[in-house]
């Protein structure tokens, strides 16, 4: 099965996505001046988002939902899957959340395409 992870920001539209997941819910390094200018890709930012609290819980649900849909996805035959991740701007959470569950699929055997397609955009 082909597998897109797609991150983006809402201000800039929304893509067509098999599924869309907004994730403005969780801390945004936005506003912390010394993570501002940096990017989901920065381990900095990452640990920000995805070692808060919201972070933990948010992913323990989201793994293995997602992992259970691209099976059963698998067994009925389809052969792709859009799954794009949304914050405000495209540079921060989203960016950290699509890393981390590309770390996840490609541990699991999958091997997703991945796009930051907003991570460049102020």
């Amino acid at each position: 099965m082909n597998i897109i992870l797609f991150s983006f920001g809402f201000k800039h539209g929304r893509p067509e996505a098999d599924l869309v997941w907004d994730i403005r819910f969780l801390p945004n390094p936005y506003w912390e001046p010394e993570l501002r200018h940096h990017t989901g890709l920065e381990t900095e930012v990452a640990d920000y988002v995805l070692a808060s609290e919201p972070g933990k819980q948010f992913l323990g649900l989201l793994e293995p939902l997602l992992l259970f849909s691209l099976d059963e996805h698998a067994t009925h035959g389809r052969e792709s899957l859009t799954l794009a991740l949304g914050c405000t701007g495209g540079r921060h959470r989203s960016v950290a959340v699509v890393e981390r569950l590309r770390m996840t699929l490609m541990a699991k055997g999958y091997c997703p395409e991945v796009y930051h397609r907003d991570i460049d955009k102020e």
